[in-house]
């Protein structure tokens, strides 16, 4: 069995915790991530799907429980250096892009390893390589104003691998794209996780998205309800279970409202 790259023990995330009226987003939820995995998180709204991640990524501390990434327990760390370690081995991508307008697409991409005061022919040299492997090195100089939604996701693409991540955390990242797009950044998070061993932990609502992944993890009421392995599975026959599953919950929703 590979190493295990991520791995969250009973984690509970409540907001508002001093509150009148606290939320309690997920509930002792268990979880290894090993290496060269590639998990999507599906649920319907509100389930719990992208505090989730964020709690499993640095972006969030749980409020009970343990989360480790590469066997370091975060809610040990200082703010620094958590800010350091999503550096040196995360990878964030969001439907949004989260690009900044006032830079170029070079500039945007170059932000993580600027703050982790790589050297500057360092950057370059990275840069260059990066954009080569997504066909965006005519954009490199432009705005992201400039660009179209699948140069812009792109970008947003290199600037996560542009540290060589370990983990990849993507949240819907095909959401604002058409499907031609959406394609081609589904095969290249493919060839990321088969040919380089990135593992890669994504939200999607799409079943033929998560039909590209290793397994899917289904959260309803902030609890993991469903596991699905793909296994020996072939693409189309993994989708259609996926299909299944989203359809059963769908189902069993619209009976618990109408009850």
């Amino acid at each position: 069995m590979s190493n295990v790259i991520l791995s969250a023990q009973n984690v509970t995330k409540i907001y508002g915790v001093n509150t009148k009226h606290p939320v309690e987003a997920l509930t002792n939820v268990s979880l290894d991530l090993h290496e060269g995995e590639f998990v999507c998180v599906m649920g319907p709204s509100g389930a719990g799907k992208s505090t989730f991640i964020n709690t499993l990524s640095t972006i969030d501390i749980p409020t009970r429980g343990k989360v480790y990434i590469n066997d370091v327990e975060v809610r040990t760390m200082s703010e620094i250096q958590i800010g350091r370690f999503r550096y040196e081995n995360l990878g964030f991508i969001f439907q949004e892009f989260n690009l900044l307008d006032s830079l170029t697409i070079r500039e945007n991409i170059a932000v993580p390893l600027a703050l982790a005061n790589y050297k500057k022919e360092d950057i370059d040299a990275r840069i260059e390589k990066i954009a080569d492997r997504l066909n965006i090195r005519k954009t490199l100089d432009r705005t992201p104003g400039e660009c179209s939604g699948g140069q812009r996701q792109r970008a947003a693409i290199a600037r996560a691998l542009i540290s060589e991540p370990k983990l990849i955390v993507a949240d819907e990242p095909t959401g604002n794209l058409d499907s031609k797009n959406s394609h081609e950044i589904l095969q290249l998070f493919r060839e990321l996780n088969e040919v380089d061993g990135v593992s890669i932990l994504m939200v999607t609502h799409d079943s033929m998205i998560a039909s590209y992944s290793s397994k899917v993890l289904y959260i309803k009421d902030g609890i993991i309800d469903t596991e699905i392995v793909r296994g020996d599975m072939n693409q189309r026959d993994y989708f259609h279970k996926i299909v299944d599953i989203n359809s059963e919950e769908s189902q069993r929703l619209f009976m618990d409202e109408e009850a």
